[in-house]
């Protein structure tokens, strides 16, 4: 295969996870309008959040699944295509019933990850994985940032609606690119052991060995961890906005470049977290889970000191929000490659669709569970009810988040040489003739 079209690839799933993101992630910047337009609550607003993480989170089980057993390229190709067609919903929605009903659809698409990251697992070896993920993984902050100029600067001219029609009619455009210009490949194409086979997976999606994922060590800590892990970064992207307005006194001018750099610094992570992870895998097969852990928790004390700042510290602020934001991510490419690393190619997006189910079970909560301690705190006089929600319910989960992924440092080597043997017995199986080629 072509250097240059693995890159391509890599390009075309690049734009549309950045896409994707900034129309998922739009809500949080264009919540003050929409709240106003509908005359909703806190909790009220917290549920567009929480909605589409649980359509999601249900979800992610079956399309892990069809992405194991059908062409996933063409699979996300309709992913693309109904992130477009939802949007549009959301933008003709005019009363707030049908448009949390709208929003809540948006979640459907949600669910197509694992199809994108199993795929690029076939493209490039193990030990690229890391860098390859966290390059892709910048389109999750950059795509917030996107959303957030374009909430910013189109929003207040052509109006919230039709902010959403614009990012889903570029949904329906990555449609057409994918389903035209991506090619699906086998599966386990470019692990070592089956590189140099015509065919190099000819072992098809079974439920046996779907089930039998429960039964690796590591992925129990992983998948615990998942149902905390991604609390921070959904409280950031939904109410971040909000609280910098309502309880530190910026002015809409001030927001953007506070933002702006908080954001580009969690991209910056992704990559780094990624590239480091690669790095020390290469000396220790626990190298990934390390740096994710020693990332995780260093953010939580950043966490609690940035977010006890007085308000008029606005610059010591911006300091460490940047410097929290930089390791956000670092866990993110990390654990998708631990989970391709014990994994065999034929499971490899059931196994991370439930990563990911059970990531969105803790994730739908987070918008709603902020929403409703910050209006309880207010009810009880509380001087900064959004503030202290974020940093109890954000900075708790994270911390047992980080605390679970040293667990999974611990076990999983034995994980990675059960693999790395199996793929192996594969090979020579395949070799000998005792397994077809194809």
């Amino acid at each position: 295969m072509p250097n240059r079209y693995r890159w391509f690839v890599v390009g075309v799933f690049f734009c549309f996870m950045l896409l994707h993101q900034a129309d998922k992630l739009l809500i949080g910047p264009l919540l003050s309008d929409i709240r106003a337009e509908f005359k909703i609550t806190e909790s009220e607003a917290g549920l567009l959040g929480t909605g589409a993480l649980i359509v999601g989170a249900v979800l992610y089980p079956l399309w892990g699944y069809l992405y194991d057993r059908f062409a996933r390229a063409k699979l996300l190709a309709l992913a693309s295509a109904i992130w477009g067609l939802t949007t549009w919903f959301s933008a003709v929605a005019r009363t707030f019933p049908l448009f949390l009903v709208a929003r809540s659809s948006t979640g459907i698409d949600d669910s197509s990850y694992p199809g994108l990251y199993s795929l690029i697992a076939d493209y490039f070896p193990p030990s690229m994985r890391g860098k390859i993920y966290g390059a892709l993984q910048l389109a999750i902050p950059l795509g917030y940032l996107l959303g957030l100029i374009l909430a910013l600067m189109l929003g207040p001219v052509i109006g919230w609606r039709n902010v959403f029609i614009v990012t889903g009619s570029l949904g329906i455009v990555l449609a057409f690119v994918i389903f035209f210009g991506v090619r699906d490949l086998p599966r386990g194409k470019a692990e070592p052991e089956l590189a140099d086979l015509p065919e190099t997976t000819p072992i098809k999606f079974e439920l046996k060995t779907a089930l039998a994922l429960f039964r690796k060590r590591t992925l129990i800590p992983l998948f615990i961890q998942g149902f905390f892990g991604v609390f921070p970064l959904n409280i950031f992207s939904f109410w971040f906005f909000n609280y910098l307005e309502t309880e530190r006194g910026y002015k809409s001018d001030e927001v953007l470049p506070t933002m702006g750099i908080a954001v580009l610094m969690i991209a910056a992570g992704a990559f780094v977290g990624g590239a480091s992870g690669d790095w020390l895998f290469k000396r220790s097969r626990r190298g990934r889970l390390l740096i994710a852990a020693a990332a995780v928790l260093l953010a939580t004390m950043l966490l609690i000191i940035t977010l006890n700042v007085p308000a008029d510290s606005k610059l010591l602020f911006g300091v460490l929000l940047a410097l929290t934001a930089f390791l956000i991510l670092w866990s993110g490419p990390n654990v998708i490659s631990t989970v391709y690393d014990i994994t065999v190619p034929e499971v490899r997006s059931t196994a991370l669709a439930i990563q990911y189910f059970i990531e969105q079970l803790g994730a739908a909560s987070a918008p709603l569970l902020v929403g409703l301690m910050a209006e309880n705190l207010r009810l009880q006089g509380h001087s900064t009810p959004l503030g202290t929600a974020i940093l109890v319910i954000g900075g708790g989960t994270y911390l047992a988040c980080g605390l679970f992924l040293l667990v999974a440092a611990l076990v999983v080597p034995r994980d990675i040489k059960a693999l790395r043997d199996q793929l192996q017995q594969r090979a020579d199986s395949i070799r000998a003739g005792d397994i077809p080629a194809n």
